[in-house]
């Protein structure tokens, strides 16, 4: 099975998945990327517990599915696609809490991705994770 076969199954899986749980189908489909690196983000209100918010498919050949993808992608990248391995930005955040979950499903470089993480509230989940989840920007 050639990459881009893998790929092209890999973002129909992702997107019957999606619809499976009831998440609106975003704009673009993993086929849509030459490179097969592409995940399913969404950013969760509350504790995580509820089903999830609509997410993004976000596609880095080219660039696609938020208005900082082609930032997530560059820091992506710079990490081999494995998420915890981002740098920590230096922020100042309120103590207020008000829990945020990020979760991101996909392939990056042929290896499957799947991350998951509450942070306390969403000013800490730019600091940790970068533009990755920057749905609403």
């Amino acid at each position: 099975m050639t990459r881009r076969s893998t790929a092209v199954r890999g973002g129909l899986l992702a997107v019957a998945a999606a619809l499976a749980l009831g998440v609106t189908t975003p704009p673009a489909t993993a086929q849509d990327s030459d490179s097969g690196n592409w995940l399913f983000v969404t950013v969760t209100r509350g504790d995580g517990d509820r089903s999830e918010a609509p997410g993004r498919l976000l596609l880095c050949d080219p660039p696609m599915g938020h208005k900082k993808a082609a930032e997530a992608c560059a820091d992506l990248d710079r990490v081999g696609g494995d998420i915890t391995r981002l740098r920590r930005k230096d922020a100042y955040c309120p103590m207020i809490y008000a829990p945020v979950t990020a979760h991101a499903r996909g392939e990056w470089n042929g290896h499957p991705v799947e991350y998951r993480e509450t942070f306390s509230n969403g000013c800490g989940m730019a600091a940790r994770t970068g533009a990755v989840f920057a749905l609403d920007g």
